[in-house]
């Protein structure tokens, strides 16, 4: 075997060719993984959000620890509670969970009659916006009539795609502020939250837009103006964004949210189209006829 400038044994040229064509096919398979990935992901779309939010979600569990908070009235359960009376919706009233307490799950036990809707999303999530888009009038419906009880938790994973204004934290917090402090008109705000979502890896709405936005959905209450410029809730955000990351999840099958939306119907992840209120539909069906009579 000869040796090379350092004195150290070269393979022959045929062990050397038969290296070679085994790097290149190593170097073939790798690529054909990362082509199939890549394929995987964008395939219909969602795949890619999916992916995306759970880098996001990486991030923010890193990132997120900060001073515990209290909470919002309405929200002991880190989500307001709405339920309907064949007329109106109206918010189930809660204290404030103190700082360092631990929010308290909602007794599930005896809403038999209901399909018990959870929603965790992000104000700035674009398929948080779709399902919004989507099924948010037939939702409104079935609370209002008493068939379904909705449970919504705004949590922040998308600061870092909001141009530096941290806008999914200050939407929230202005989403807390109204549960606070005027609890009856959190869908209509929500609605509009919604309704005027910027797109990602934008600024979105100032503080005092925000301000604009929840008087123009029926807030009357002044001190929900202040709430929100002062930024009353942005560390309660962070916490129970961050709750909801680490888990566990309350009447829930899984153990805590990969992305948004995450859509619980009587404790079942929904996983079905987005954008198919069809399908929304037969699932929150299928979970009402399953539960379990009084």
């Amino acid at each position: 075997m000869n040796s090379n400038a350092y004195g150290k044994p070269v393979p022959p040229k045929k062990d050397r060719r038969d290296a070679a064509r085994e790097s290149a096919r190593l170097m073939r398979e790798e690529q054909q993984k990362r082509d199939n990935r890549k394929r995987w992901m964008l395939r219909g779309g969602i795949g890619v959000g999916i992916v995306a939010a759970a880098a996001i979600v990486a991030l923010v569990i890193v990132n997120s620890t900060g001073p515990a908070a209290a909470g919002p009235k309405n929200m002991a359960s880190d989500g307001i509670l709405l339920g309907g009376d064949g007329t109106s919706i109206a918010a189930v009233p809660t204290k404030a969970i103190a700082a360092d307490a631990k929010p308290i799950a909602t007794d599930q036990s005896k809403m038999t009659d209901t399909a018990n809707i959870a929603i965790y999303a992000d104000y700035l999530c674009p398929f948080c916006g779709q399902f919004e888009a989507t099924n948010s009038r037939q939702i409104a419906t079935w609370v209002t009539a008493g068939n379904a009880t909705l449970e919504f938790h705004p949590i922040s994973i998308l600061d870092n795609g909001s141009a530096g204004s941290k806008y999914p934290t200050r939407a929230a917090n202005a989403a807390a502020c109204v549960a606070n402090f005027q609890p009856d008109s959190f869908l209509d705000v929500n609605t509009s939250l919604f309704k005027n979502q910027p797109k990602e890896q934008t600024a979105g709405p100032t503080d005092e837009q925000l301000v604009s936005l929840v008087t123009d959905a029926g807030v009357t209450d002044k001190e929900v103006a202040a709430c929100i410029t002062d930024r009353s809730f942005t560390d309660w955000v962070g916490t129970a964004t961050e709750r909801a990351l680490k888990g566990p999840l309350p009447n829930a099958d899984i153990k805590q949210i990969k992305g948004t939306p995450t859509v619980l119907v009587n404790g079942v992840a929904y996983t079905g189209a987005l954008d198919d209120p069809a399908a929304f539909e037969s699932f929150v069906t299928a979970q009402a006829a399953t539960a379990p009579a009084k």
